[in-house]
């Protein structure tokens, strides 16, 4: 099972990275193909991303998913 702490870290580093490009939550999500809310969600820690919607988001940043995740924990 995934604890928040896991959710939190990845939507910490889902921020870094977005906040690098210098986007908007609004931004990414339209580069993502998903909502607004749910970005903001999983940012927080309070929506547990699938691996779909991590390639999606992934990918809208221009990295790789390993890329994302690579300073979890």
């Amino acid at each position: 099972m995934t604890s928040d702490a896991d959710l939190e870290a990845f939507g910490r580093a889902l921020r870094h990275w977005r906040k690098q490009q210098g986007i908007s939550q609004e931004e990414l999500a339209g580069r993502a193909d998903l909502h607004r809310n749910y970005v903001g969600l999983v940012e927080r820690g309070e929506r547990n991303a699938s691996i779909k919607s991590m390639f999606k988001l992934a990918q809208a940043l221009g990295i790789s998913v390993a890329q994302l995740c690579s300073n979890l924990r």
